[in-house]
């Protein structure tokens, strides 16, 4: 791997440690994190990796169910058939498309009335943050993971070298099979550590910090890997590790970060002066939230319809390779030949020749005998089909939820209908990832509020759709001082936002839908001034995507103005 490249790459991992970070330490004498202290974030590594071993199994086996390769795990005889339906595959890859059909925006309220400039003007810069990272291939990585492990992990960073050396958050897909926790917990900010590992070529690693030259021959730590197809080599390769860790103070619990490599300190936030008391990022959580899909008791990750479906999937396969067996040996026509009869065995074998030969004039049925074999009953064919439905059934991948009409429904807003009154699994499902995406954006205003010192310029759509520009920093998200009431001093206040996530409705049904409905309060003369209050009396009894909007637009009519839809012939 070239320098170039390998900046590259490693530019994902400058939150964790960089040049500029690394300068900016000014090594005390004696330093807070030395080799002691890693020696026993080793200890305490190797701990965590113990207690997620049959995590990382399952994911590494789900992995290779998704790709079909599930055979490798249910062979038994190398002769025989080994179908592999992608009923399953075709399940995962629906849920995905539901997930992306529902692509989340986001909006920032604000608790205090003070702060609303502040609220739209993260309403409008965050998504742009979100579109620098290719949010959308981030998500979708994230859901695949999802769907297949259990548990998506999304990372927000500080990056300092983004934006030319200026610095801007990072949003990326971490892999859960580098990422350990304390065994146990259920919420990873419970976990006193919380370590991140990557592999990365030697070369560049002794190039960037020269302290590791003669170090790296003999790894410390092993981490689990998938199944590639490619010949992996990892032999001129090292893991660099994350290692998150909190400690109490007086004022709340305090993050810090270390990144160490082969037992060599990287850098150390508690060795640094900057931040040493304050902790490496100021918000105090770990940088990492995991968005499990099926919650389990006693730790923070899920599991993941492939663990649902793969024993349907399985006998599905396996009765599959019985008919297509039984079809193989019916085909291929093979005789019984007695030891004494005349029949030339090589010419009759041979289809090319006109002509078999016999000895003797006593050919009958018992020189020869066709081997019958029983075609297979119809019954295993129905168990075939009952167990296709049920993995539909269990993975809520029924006939509307792909699309699919029957009984003559072709309207567009009737199959939205039918997708939305069977898709409760996918909107509970959904919801959960908007739950995971609201602690993301959490954590984005918290890296803009410690980071954003200089001003940003962002390109924003306007009010009519027209492009805008904007710049910002973090000064409207300092604490405020509130000043004195009654000779006390009132101290400062932190702006404080809420999150509120909803769907783009990518769904070309549920446009539809939308339209349709549009176009019905309309011919039904909802927007006619003269019917302003009948028309509010009856949209607050609705319930729709854009609601408030209509409602707006209706309310701030005018019942005098212009003539009545009845004088236009409509309604």
């Amino acid at each position: 791997m070239t320098r170039s490249s390998f900046v590259k790459e490693n530019s994902k991992n400058t939150h964790i440690g960089s040049d500029a970070l690394k300068d900016k330490i000014k090594k005390p004498d004696l330093p807070k994190i030395g080799k002691k202290e890693i020696d026993n974030a080793l200890q305490t590594l190797t701990r965590y990796r113990a207690g997620k071993v049959n995590l990382e199994r399952r994911i590494i086996e789900n992995e290779q169910w998704f790709k079909l390769r599930h055979w490798e795990q249910m062979r038994v005889n190398q002769d025989e058939a080994e179908p592999a339906s992608a009923w399953l595959f075709n399940s995962i890859a629906n849920k995905h498309a539901d997930a992306m059909d529902n692509y989340p925006q986001v909006i920032c309220l604000p608790r205090e009335k003070s702060d609303s400039d502040s609220a739209d003007s993260l309403s409008q810069i965050l998504p742009v943050i979100f579109d620098r990272n290719e949010f959308e291939r981030v998500y979708s990585d994230a859901w695949w993971q999802k769907l297949k492990a259990g548990t998506a992990c999304y990372g927000a960073f500080w990056n300092p070298r983004l934006s030319g050396g200026v610095g801007d958050i990072e949003i990326r897909q971490i892999d859960i099979l580098n990422l350990f926790w304390e065994s146990g917990v259920k919420n990873i900010e419970n976990s006193r550590n919380l370590f991140h590992t990557e592999l990365f070529d030697n070369d560049y690693l002794i190039s960037l910090y020269p302290e590791l030259d003669g170090k790296l021959s003999t790894p410390t730590v092993e981490v689990s890997r998938y199944i590639y197809d490619d010949a992996v080599d990892t032999s001129e390769k090292s893991v660099v590790i994350d290692w998150y860790y909190k400690i109490s103070q007086s004022k709340g619990d305090v993050l810090h970060y270390c990144k160490f490599c082969n037992g060599v300190v990287l850098y150390a936030s508690e060795n640094d002066e900057s931040c040493k008391d304050t902790g490496f990022y100021s918000h105090g959580c770990y940088p990492f939230v995991l968005d499990p899909l099926f919650i389990e008791e006693g730790t923070p990750c899920g599991f993941g319809y492939i663990d649902i479906m793969k024993n349907t999937q399985k006998q599905i396969d396996l009765l599959g390779s019985a008919i297509i067996n039984n079809a193989k040996m019916a085909s291929a026509v093979r005789y019984f030949i007695n030891s004494a009869g005349s029949v030339n065995e090589e010419e009759f074998a041979d289809w090319q020749s006109s002509f078999v030969h016999v000895q003797g004039s006593n050919l009958g049925e018992d020189s020869l005998r066709q081997i019958r074999i029983a075609p297979i009953s119809e019954i295993y064919i129905a168990i075939l089909n009952n167990k296709i439905d049920e993995l539909k059934e269990t993975s809520g991948n029924r006939d509307f939820s792909q699309g699919s009409a029957s009984g003559g429904v072709t309207a567009a807003s009737a199959i939205a209908a039918l997708q939305e009154a069977g898709n409760k699994l996918t909107r509970d499902m959904i919801k959960g990832g908007y739950r995971a995406f609201t602690k993301l954006n959490e954590l984005c205003i918290e890296l803009i509020r410690q980071f954003y010192d200089e001003p940003r310029c962002f390109r924003i759509t306007g009010v009519g759709g027209e492009r805008d520009y904007i710049t910002y920093d973090n000064s409207l998200l300092k604490p405020k001082n509130q000043g004195n009431a009654f000779g006390i001093t009132l101290g400062n206040r932190l702006p404080i936002f809420d999150i509120k996530v909803s769907s783009q409705k990518a769904s070309p049904f549920t446009k539809l839908s939308q339209n349709e409905l549009a176009l019905q309060l309309y011919t039904n003369g909802m927007f006619n001034p003269m019917m302003k209050q009948q028309a509010l009396a009856a949209i607050e009894m609705m319930d729709f995507e854009g609601k408030a909007q209509v409602l707006a637009r209706i309310a701030s009519q005018d019942t005098q103005g212009g003539e009545s839809y009845d004088d236009k012939g409509i309604g």
